[in-house]
C-alpha cells in the first residue's frame, strides 16, 4: 500500500519541501509539498527525480577495500579496520599535515556532512584542508570576513521586498540560487517585475535569467570588478551615496572614495565592453530605487578579481544605504546559529595564517586552494612533508579541480586514501577504502548551512522517509566511526563522538555570560536533550541554544527538537530583519569598508584597465537538471538541454569555419578537449562556454549511464596556475582558449 512521507530536497541550495510517495522501501514519486512553510509546493526537475536519484543501481551498497591492487566488497568492520591501519601510521610517522582532507559540495547538503567533518578536522589538527569552496565561493567568504569580521556573515538579497535587483554572474533560473537559499527563485524574480520592480542582469551569456530581465548587459568575462568599481565611483562623483542608518556602523568611506577614483565609467568601458553612459545610468537607477540589492555569484567569483568583485557588491549595498534594510541585502539568522552576542569589537578576520608548501599560497578560512592539491601530493620541498594520505568526503576533485590528469596521477602515489562516497567515481576509484552512505531517503535532513543564507528565516527537519536498509550503515555513524578511526580511537562506541560534542558545547555555554544557560549544570542540561540518536540530540542542543531556542527553559515558548517535530512542514520565523551592528566581528566593531588586503589588491585591478583581451575566452554554465558532477548517472536528469557542448557565437563560428554540431578542439593552458559545437547567439562574440562536471570516461568507475555519454572535463583546460590571490579561488571564467574545427570523428577526450 503506497504511503507518503515528507522530505526536504538535498539536491541543490533551494531546499524545497517534497512529498514522497513510498511503496515498501522504494520512493516511487516526488511532488512539491504545498504546505511547506518555505517552498510552498515549488519543485524543479531535480526534486521530481528524487526517486531516480535515490534508487540509482550504481550506488554502492557495501564498503570496498583494496586488496592486491583491486577493490573488493567488504564488511563494515573490515573497512574501518583498514581505515585505522592506513591513516594512523601516516600521521604518527610524518605528522598531522601529511594527512589531507578534501570536502566536496554535497557535504553541506547532509546532516552528517555538516556535523562531523568539523569534529574530524579539530581532532586531526591538519592544515592540509581542501574544499570545493576554492573552486566556487571563497571570494565571498573572504570579502565578508574582511568587511564584517566573519567569513560566514554573507548578506542575501531580500528578493520578496526589493524594488531593484542587480544580478551579476548568476543564473538562478538554472541554478535555483547560490549563497542565496530561495525556493522558486524564478517565481520570486517574476514577482519582482510584476510589482513594478526592476531586474538587471550582467552576464556574457543571454541566459534564461537574462531573458527575464529588464536589461541585460553582456559584459566581457572577468571584468565584473571593474564595472562594480565604476558604479561606486559614479555614486561618489554625483553625490548619490546615502548610507542612512548605516552611517554610525561604517568606517573608511573617504578612503574608499579616493581609492576608487581612477575607475570611472569612461576608464572601464573598453575593458568591460560596455557603454560608459549605460554604466552611469545603472548607478543612478540603483541610487534612485526605493530599495535595491546587488547580488553576484559564481561567474563573478571564479575570475582573477573575484574577491574584489565580491567586496564591491557589498560596497554598493552600503553606499546606497541598502545593506541591512528590508528590500536591500540582509543577514539571515538560522535557528541553529549561535545566540547573538552583544554588539562590539571582535577578533576580526585574518588571511595567510599558514601557506601551502609548494607555491606558498596563503590559507583562507582555514583552507588551502583545491588547485594546489596535486602539487601538495606529488612535489617534494624543504617545507615539510607532502600530503601522503587523504580523507575525501563527498568530493570528486579529479573533475572539479583544474588539471584533473595531474591529480589523477598524484592520487595513485598516495600511501593511503579513504573516500566517503556513494559512487565509484573518477576520484573514489583511487581509494583504498570506499565507505558508501545510504540513499537520501534513508537519512534525516536539516539544512544547517543553507538556512544561514535563506531569504526568509525558517526551520525544518525531516526524519528518514525509508528505514535503513539491512547491511547499510547510517551516514552519521559512518562519519562518527571515521572520526574514531582517523584519530586513534578505533573500536570505541561511535555514540561517544556525539556525547563528547554535547559535553564540550554545554561546558562552554554554561561559562558564557551571554548564554541563556550561564551558570547552570551541564549534566542537568544534557539530561533534558531529546532525540532518537546522537545527531538528533545535537540538533536539539543547537536549537535550544540558538537565537529562537528555549534556552533550556529560559524562554518557554522557544524552539526545541520536540516542537519542530510537531511541525512537519516547518516553522516560519518571519522575514529577514535588520541586525546591525550585532553580526559585526571586526576589530573596530564597524564595517571596515577598505580593509588593507583589499587596498593592496587594487593596483592589480588598475592594471586590468590596460590589458588587451584574448581573442576567445572560456566561461562555464549551469544546467537546471544537474548539480556539478553529481547527477549525470541519472537518466531522467540528462539529455535535452543538459548536454556537454561548446557554445560559441555565430560570428566566431563563421570566422573559424565551424558548423553547428561539428566537433571542435578546445585548447587551454592545462590541455585540450574535443566537444560538439553549439552555435548560438546566446553567448556574446569572443566567448565560448562549456558546462562543468562532465568527463566521465576514466577507466575503473562504475557510472554506467554517465559513462555512455561522458562529455569532457572543462577543468582539464586549466593548469591550476590562475588564482585569485586573496582567496586562492581558481580562475575558471574568462580564461583564454583556442578553438579549432576537428575534421576527424569526434572523440570525448584526446
Amino acid at each position: 500500500m503506497p504511503r507518503t512521507a515528507l522530505r526536504i530536497c538535498p539536491l541543490c541550495e533551494a531546499t524545497c519541501g517534497l512529498t514522497l510517495t513510498v511503496e515498501g522501501t522504494r520512493v516511487t514519486g516526488a511532488r512539491g509539498d504545498r504546505e511547506d512553510v518555505f517552498s510552498k509546493g515549488f519543485i524543479c526537475p531535480k526534486g521530481a527525480a528524487f526517486g531516480a536519484v535515490d534508487s540509482d543501481p550504481d550506488r554502492l551498497r557495501v564498503p570496498l577495500v583494496r586488496e592486491d591492487g583491486a577493490l573488493r566488497e567488504a564488511t563494515w568492520e573490515e573497512a574501518f579496520d583498514a581505515v585505522a591501519a592506513g591513516l594512523r601510521p601516516v600521521v604518527e610517522r610524518y605528522g598531522p599535515h601529511a594527512l589531507g582532507v578534501v570536502l566536496g559540495n554535497p557535504n553541506v547538503h547532509t546532516v552528517a556532512g555538516a556535523l562531523y567533518p568539523p569534529v574530524l578536522l579539530a581532532a586531526l589538527r591538519t592544515r592540509s584542508l581542501f574544499t570545493a569552496s576554492t573552486v566556487d565561493q571563497m571570494p565571498k567568504h573572504v570579502s565578508s570576513g574582511l568587511l564584517f569580521g566573519d567569513a560566514h556573515a554573507i548578506p542575501v538579497p531580500d528578493l520578496d521586498r526589493t524594488h531593484h535587483l542587480l544580478l551579476i554572474g548568476a543564473n538562478p533560473l538554472e541554478s535555483n540560487g547560490s549563497l542565496c537559499t530561495a525556493p522558486d527563485f524564478p517565481g520570486r524574480l517574476k514577482a519582482l517585475r510584476a510589482r513594478g520592480g526592476r531586474l538587471t542582469v550582467v552576464d556574457p551569456r543571454r541566459t534564461r535569467t537574462a531573458k527575464l530581465a529588464d536589461r541585460h548587459l553582456a559584459i566581457r568575462p572577468g571584468t565584473d570588478a571593474l564595472l562594480l568599481a565604476a558604479l561606486a565611483t559614479v555614486l561618489f562623483e554625483e553625490d548619490l551615496t546615502d548610507l542612512g542608518a548605516l552611517a554610525p556602523h561604517v568606517q573608511g568611506v573617504g578612503e574608499l572614495r579616493d581609492a576608487l577614483r581612477d575607475f570611472t565609467p569612461e576608464a572601464v568601458a573598453e575593458a568591460c565592453d560596455l557603454d560608459a553612459d549605460l554604466i552611469r545610468t545603472l548607478a543612478r537607477e540603483l541610487a534612485a530605487a526605493p530599495t535595491a540589492a546587488v547580488y553576484a555569484r559564481i561567474g563573478s567569483c571564479t575570475v582573477p578579481h573575484g574577491t574584489l568583485a565580491s567586496w564591491l557588491v557589498d560596497v554598493l549595498n552600503v553606499l546606497t544605504g541598502n545593506l541591512d534594510r528590508p528590500g536591500g541585502a540582509l543577514f539571515p539568522q538560522a535557528a541553529t546559529g549561535r545566540t547573538p552576542r552583544p554588539a562590539g569589537p571582535g577578533h576580526g578576520f585574518a588571511l595567510g595564517r599558514w601557506h601551502s608548501r609548494v607555491r606558498r599560497l596563503p590559507e583562507a578560512k582555514g583552507e588551502l586552494p583545491l588547485s594546489a592539491l596535486a602539487e601538495e601530493i606529488d612535489t617534494a620541498t624543504d617545507e615539510g612533508e607532502p600530503v601522503r594520505a587523504l580523507v575525501v568526503i563527498a568530493a570528486n576533485p579529479v573533475l572539479s579541480a583544474p588539471d584533473g590528469d595531474r591529480l589523477d596521477k598524484a592520487l595513485r602515489s598516495l600511501d593511503f586514501m579513504v573516500s566517503v562516497d556513494p559512487y565509484l567515481n573518477e576520484t573514489s576509484r583511487h581509494a583504498d577504502v570506499v565507505l558508501p552512505p545510504p540513499p537520501p531517503s534513508q537519512s534525516p535532513h536539516h539544512d544547517f548551512a543553507f538556512n544561514g543564507f535563506a531569504v526568509r528565516n525558517q526551520v525544518r527537519y525531516s526524519r528518514p522517509a525509508v528505514p535503513l536498509e539491512p547491511g547499510r550503515m547510517a551516514e552519521t555513524e559512518i562519519h562518527a566511526r571515521l572520526v574514531l578511526a582517523a584519530t586513534g580511537m578505533h573500536g570505541a562506541d561511535p555514540a561517544a563522538v556525539d556525547a563528547t560534542v554535547v559535553e564540550q558545547t554545554l561546558g562552554k555555554a554554561v561559562q558564557d555570560v551571554h548564554s541563556p544557560v550561564h551558570g547552570r549544570d551541564p549534566r542537568e542540561l544534557a539530561a533534558q536533550l531529546t532525540g532518537d540518536d546522537g545527531p538528533e540530540r545535537r540538533l536539539d542542543l543547537m536549537l535550544r541554544l540558538g537565537p529562537y531556542g528555549d534556552g533550556f527553559g529560559a524562554r518557554p515558548d522557544g524552539l526545541t527538537l520536540r516542537a519542530l517535530l510537531g511541525h512537519p512542514h516547518g516553522i516560519d520565523l518571519g522575514p529577514l530583519r535588520p541586525r546591525l551592528p550585532q553580526p559585526l566581528k571586526t576589530v573596530s566593531g564597524r564595517i571596515e569598508l577598505l580593509p588593507a588586503p583589499i587596498a593592496g589588491d587594487l593596483p592589480r585591478l588598475r592594471r586590468a584597465l590596460r590589458e588587451r583581451p584574448a581573442a576567445l575566452v572560456l566561461v562555464g554554465r549551469r544546467h537546471l537538471r544537474s548539480n556539478n558532477s553529481w547527477m549525470h548517472n541519472v537518466p531522467a536528469l540528462t539529455g535535452g538541454s543538459n548536454r556537454c557542448t561548446l557554445q560559441l557565437n555565430p560570428r566566431d563560428a563563421a570566422r573559424l569555419g565551424i558548423g553547428d554540431g561539428e566537433p571542435v578542439r578546445v585548447t587551454g593552458a592545462g590541455g585540450a578537449v574535443t566537444a560538439p559545437a553549439e552555435v548560438t547567439d546566446a553567448v556574446r562574440p569572443g566567448v565560448v562556454s562549456l558546462p562543468h562536471g562532465w568527463g566521465h570516461d576514466r577507466a575503473g568507475t562504475r557510472l554506467n549511464h554517465a559513462g555512455a555519454d561522458p562529455g569532457v572535463n572543462v577543468n582539464q583546460l586549466l593548469d591550476g596556475s590562475l588564482l585569485d590571490p586573496l582567496s586562492g579561488n581558481a580562475v575558471l571564467n574568462g580564461v583564454p582558449v583556442e578553438v579549432a574545427a576537428v575534421p576527424e570523428k569526434l572523440t570525448a577526450r584526446t
